[in-house]
């Protein structure tokens, strides 16, 4: 990194192409590249990033199923300190360590003031923009020309410059690796469980997709006391990690009678299910294995185009609920610090679902491990 008037010429993992052909480790969609990066301004912050984990979301940008504009520095689940504050910033400091949210919070937006900043109207504009939360770009590249944010965070990189509203301080003692992990697996996993589904002791579950989030649903569900916790997947060797870190079954979901064993486990069906494999197929079969009177929660993220069928006479008769679920339904203020008090009580091992630790030139490599499904989370450390 070297400081130029104010810009920063600074590494970072840029997207230039989405849709570009396996293997990633042939094909580099991503390549790193020096950007500069502007100062902070108003109600901004400069901070260094110190982890990264690599995202199925991430993922999905690459390949083309979340669309995005181009060209972008992707990363969302992020730590690191903060080494400048812009003007108007005053209630955070220099050296202290933060966690990213992927959704800056407005605060003011009606969402915001109702208890769902979850639905932020202004940070979701912001990100469907590829802008930060104060509008405009901060990146560029050597011929000046904008480079866009990916979620308000660009956290594939050495540093960034992000909107104040885009993080929350935490405990300094807690490893940078293990930090990251708050920003989006265990935002969005544990609080799809606790928040969205409002999971009650005792209740059943099932657990659809087994990335990152799966498996931080898999510990939500645990320590939220789920009386049976079954996890579905079609990767023979997550399924096996799912029954070491304390899943009670495991099914198939690519065998003709998933839904049968689901429901011969359960009496029926189970309370709740939980969906995070991005795949119509995925949702189906966790909907279908829903009990009467059941909820399905989904946070999976398929193409825009792809479409689910469904009979409104079962979702009436058996007062079924269909519900989606973002950021885990998070107030990230609140919950970030209250999920990483778990982790440090022992009760939330987010530490086992660290599978591989890399460089950021190893990032092409990760990205193909990752859709080859041979990773849970895996972390760039800088």
């Amino acid at each position: 990194m070297t400081t130029t008037n104010s810009i920063m010429k600074i590494k970072a993992a840029v997207l230039h192409e989405m849709g570009k052909e396996r293997p990633y480790t042939s094909s580099h969609p991503l390549t790193i590249e020096e950007v500069e990066l502007q100062a902070p301004r108003s109600g901004e912050i400069l901070v260094q990033i110190k982890a990264a984990g690599l995202c199925h979301s991430d993922l999905s940008v690459i390949d083309g199923n979340r669309p995005r504009q181009m060209p972008m520095v992707l990363g969302h689940e992020a730590c690191g300190v903060i080494v400048e504050l812009g003007p108007d910033v005053h209630d955070i400091a220099v050296g202290d360590h933060v966690v990213f949210s992927f959704l800056p919070i407005c605060n003011h937006c009606m969402p915001c003031m109702t208890g769902r900043p979850a639905l932020c109207e202004n940070g979701l504009a912001a990100n469907n923009k590829g802008e930060l939360l104060g509008g405009g770009f901060r990146l560029e590249d050597q011929q000046q020309q904008p480079i866009h944010h990916h979620m308000g965070v660009s956290g594939f990189a050495e540093y960034t410059v992000v909107s104040r509203k885009s993080v929350v301080k935490i405990d300094p003692t807690l490893p940078f690796d293990i930090a990251a992990l708050f920003g989006c697996a265990i935002m969005t996993g544990v609080g799809a469980v606790i928040n969205t589904a409002k999971l009650m002791l005792g209740q059943t579950v099932l657990i659809t997709g087994m990335g990152g989030i799966g498996f931080a649903a898999l510990l939500g569900a645990l320590a939220g006391g789920a009386s049976k916790i079954i996890v579905a997947d079609v990767n023979k060797e997550k399924l096996d990690k799912a029954l070491e870190l304390g899943a009670h079954a495991v099914v198939n979901s690519s065998e003709a009678d998933a839904v049968t064993q689901v429901k011969d486990l359960t009496n029926g069906g189970v309370d709740i299910g939980f969906e995070f494999a991005g795949v119509v197929a995925a949702l189906e079969f966790t909907y279908n294995a829903t009990g009467r009177g059941g909820k399905t929660v989904t946070a999976g993220l398929p193409h825009p185009s792809k479409m689910m069928q469904l009979s409104p006479t079962k979702l009436v008769a058996d007062e079924r609920t269909l519900q989606g679920s973002y950021i885990g339904s998070c107030v990230p203020v609140r919950d970030i610090p209250a999920y990483i008090a778990l982790y440090q009580s022992g009760r939330l091992p987010v530490d086992k679902l660290m599978t591989h630790k890399l460089r950021l030139k190893d990032v092409n490599e990760g990205f193909e491990r990752l859709a080859k499904g041979e990773a849970i989370r895996q972390i760039i450390t800088f």
